[in-house]
């Protein structure tokens, strides 16, 4: 299912079209097409070995691309790759970090490898530090970082020549909650300055942090739009959390009887003496009265009923297939 593929725009950062990577007989990516725009963070989302990581490598010029065209702020990524890694600033999901060097001497490598004027190199390490909050840990040796800490020299090895784009991998795998909650507002902080790429497996995080998602699924893009008009055009249902006092098999088989119910099941006790449902009715149906008066009916008081919001979580799993057991590359 493609919902919503977009245009090129004059504003596209990033301007994908019929992008495509095979390895000998498996094509990874498959004629893919996107667009992100000036100051957007973009969700990038995929299951293990749906070829997300591969996109964002070709993006980067990590690997080159088997077929189609990719364009970033301009700069074609086969005939302009200089261009491109100049305007790009990428974190994978493993920070390309080297542990006998001291924060300093990597950043400063960093630099080097970025073509940085010599002359700006102090500048540039001072203000990646400030916004990172590594300071303290310059004269330190990579290896004897905290994983939190190493997370935060490779994002800012990133940021380093203050790119226009920035593709993150994965920036928060292995944080504590609070580096979590950190990186997250960092990025919000960052997309104002920033065109943000990030792909993440934890979807409340992109819920949080994005105003846009990409889905890919076997190669293929499967859905791109933002999380309001996925949640419309995705769902096929309406669910609501519904909590009867005394509820019990005969209540559930009840409520599964009611016109315009297609699944119900039970969630548990959440409030003493009372059984709390997830309700799906057809979309765009309302089985709120009939539920009324049923469970009036029955003598089982309904103590609350709201609507339960689609998630990402309930997008993903509808959008994408099961496991078929191939790695991506």
């Amino acid at each position: 299912m493609q919902l919503n593929e977009n245009a090129a725009a004059p504003n596209a950062v990033i301007s994908v079209e019929s992008l495509s990577k095979r390895y000998g007989n498996k094509l990874a990516v498959d004629n893919v097409s996107f667009q992100v725009h000036s100051g957007e963070i973009v969700g990038f989302l995929g299951r293990n070995g749906a070829g997300k990581t591969t996109t964002m490598n070709m993006l980067t010029g990590y690997i080159s691309s088997s077929g189609g065209s990719a364009k970033v702020c301009g700069f074609d990524i086969l005939s302009d790759p200089f261009e491109v890694k100049k305007r790009v600033g990428y974190l994978p999901e493993l920070p390309p970090l080297y542990m006998d060097m001291t924060v300093k001497e990597y950043l400063s490598f960093c630099c080097d490898i970025k073509h940085i004027d010599k002359a700006h190199h102090k500048s540039q390490m001072d203000e990646v530090c400030e916004t990172m909050k590594i300071q303290d840990m310059r004269k330190r040796l990579v290896k004897n970082l905290s994983k939190g800490y190493k997370q935060r020299v490779g994002m800012a090895q990133a940021l380093l020549g203050n790119p226009e784009v920035l593709i993150l991998d994965e920036p928060t795998v292995g944080l504590d909650p609070r580096q979590i909650i950190e990186i997250r507002n960092l990025i919000k902080r960052l997309g104002k300055a920033h065109t943000v790429i990030l792909s993440s497996h934890i979807l409340n995080e992109v819920e949080d942090v994005c105003e846009r998602v990409v889905i890919i699924d076997q190669g293929h893009i499967v859905a791109q739009d933002t999380m309001e008009n996925l949640a419309q055009n995705v769902s096929g249902v309406t669910r609501m959390t519904m909590r009867v006092m005394g509820g019990d098999k005969q209540v559930m088989r009840a409520i599964h009887d009611v016109e315009g119910v297609t699944f119900v099941d039970e969630l548990g006790v959440k409030e003493p003496g009372c059984m709390d449902y997830i309700v799906e009715c057809v979309r765009n149906s309302d089985a709120r009265k009939t539920l009324f008066y049923t469970m009036a009916k029955m003598n089982k008081p309904i103590m609350q009923l709201r609507p339960h919001d689609v998630t990402l979580e309930d997008i993903f799993m509808q959008l994408t297939t099961a496991d078929n057991g191939e790695s991506e590359g």
